[in-house]
């Protein structure tokens, strides 16, 4: 059988279908891979030397394919449908790259070589992106990919599904939509089989450790045993959270200062300061003194905040207003700065202000890892603390022979890896979707 990988990345789609059709005794082929992302090609370049890995998806047609493709790949970039991103969706150019796929499809499909079958990767924010459809479980973006696929004779099944579910060690939930042409049959996306493993099954040993001024902070406070599972940021309270307070990263802080900053860091996030301010409601908005003395009367309370911002843990800022996006039946948002409203006191220091943000615990799942965060993920190795390596973080997506070790010593190589990866697949959770796919095809005689 003959496939195409569009958006490519590291290949996880490929070698998760791979995986399952080796297990079923298929041969398949690979006949075209659409990467654009430089760093991703040089990646697919040591992966399939020989191979070209690098046409742009909007230069992919037909006559390309003379002997057609049973089966579409693709992760069509997530950016415009996630939370970490501006959430733009088909108002984000990169959000109607869906729509070069349902191109392809059709043009094979009028040559003479209609697909029978894809998979299709993104974002859980696809799921309700666009805001609710009447009658339906999904968003209007959504139920337009949907629409699109099931006119072009396919039957779609949708699927979010989390790889900590499916042997992977990590949290990450992702939609996955599978067709099938109609008139060969349906794809079962149910009772998929499970596994569970943790961050210390793919964990490596002894490996060195950093010393930095901020280590030295930070083991001068904690014992190692006491960091794991914990998160390095300011924005968040709760016992898992490391403030740069707690550890003076910015200079040293007076016990009522820093009674003060955790009084703040939870009162920010409270929903009646909105109406108070005069905005729609946002996680951490900022309040004025007088606000502030509302329910932390202090002598010197002003003295103190003007110290907080002058060693960089406040920042003084206006609110954020939120301005309403439309494009057709999409409808986005965004904040900026809202100047007719009085600045207030906030907390400034984000997860990315540190050396780390967050050390994984052993004993668990690690979290949903972000390209962003990733190299700045923390390891508790013996008595000290180090990065997460590139094979760790490979082992994370459940690649299991991937080399990337060429990216380790150049200059910017390990967030460049981290970058591909945390916009990548989990190969496992493809293994089992593709079996379930390849399947159906074969109990429907069209292998």
């Amino acid at each position: 059988m003959k496939f195409i990988d569009l958006f490519a990345g590291l290949s996880g789609i490929r070698i998760g279908l791979e995986g399952a059709a080796r297990n079923l005794g298929i041969d398949v082929q690979c006949v075209l891979t659409a990467e654009v992302k430089p760093i991703a090609i040089e990646a697919l370049k040591h992966r399939y030397p020989g191979e070209k890995v690098d046409y742009d998806v909007y230069n992919v047609h037909a006559e390309l394919l003379p002997e057609g493709a049973d089966i579409i790949l693709g992760g069509f970039p997530c950016q415009p449908f996630s939370a970490a991103g501006k959430g733009l969706g088909f108002m984000d150019t990169r959000g109607t790259l869906f729509f070069e796929i349902e191109r392809i499809i059709r043009e094979l499909t009028d040559s003479g070589y209609k697909p029978k079958g894809f998979i299709l990767e993104n974002v859980e924010g696809l799921i309700r992106h666009g805001g609710l459809v009447e009658g339906s479980k999904y968003g209007r973006t959504l139920n337009t990919i949907i629409k699109k696929l099931q006119l072009a004779g396919y039957n779609v099944e949708v699927a979010l599904l989390d790889a900590a579910d499916f042997g992977v060690p990590q949290a990450r939930k992702r939609v996955y939509i599978v067709g099938i042409d109609k008139t060969i049959g349906k794809v079962d996306l149910s009772n998929l089989p499970t596994k569970k493993v943790v961050f210390e099954m793919v964990q490596e040993q002894g490996l060195p450790v950093e010393d930095t001024a901020f280590t030295r902070l930070l083991l001068k406070k904690y014992k190692p045993a006491e960091i794991t599972g914990k998160y390095v940021k300011d924005k968040r309270g709760g016992g898992k959270n490391i403030h740069s307070w707690d550890l003076g990263t910015r200079g040293a802080v007076t016990k009522i200062q820093k009674e003060l900053l955790d009084a703040l860091l939870k009162e920010r996030r409270k929903r009646k300061w909105a109406e108070i301010i005069g905005i729609d409601w946002m996680d951490g908005m900022p309040l004025t003194v007088e606000q502030i003395a509302t329910f932390f009367p202090v002598k010197g309370l002003q003295r103190m905040l003007d110290d907080l911002v002058n060693k960089g843990y406040l920042v003084l800022e206006h609110p954020k207003k939120k301005v309403i996006l439309r494009k057709g039946v999409n409808v986005s948002s965004r904040r900026e700065p809202d100047t007719s409203k009085p600045k207030g006191y906030n907390i400034v220091t984000g997860k990315l202000s540190f050396e780390f943000c967050q050390f994984l615990d052993p004993k668990a799942v690690a979290p949903t890892m972000v390209a962003m965060d990733m190299d700045r993920i923390g390891v508790v190795d013996g008595e000290g603390v180090r990065h997460l390596t590139i094979n760790e973080g490979l082992k994370l997506f459940g690649y299991e022979d991937y080399d990337l070790s060429y990216l380790e010593g150049r200059k910017g190589g390990r967030r460049a890896a981290f970058d591909l990866l945390g916009n990548s697949v989990c190969v496992p959770v493809i293994q089992v979707i593709a079996d379930r796919l390849l399947k159906s095809l074969i109990n429907n005689h069209a292998i």
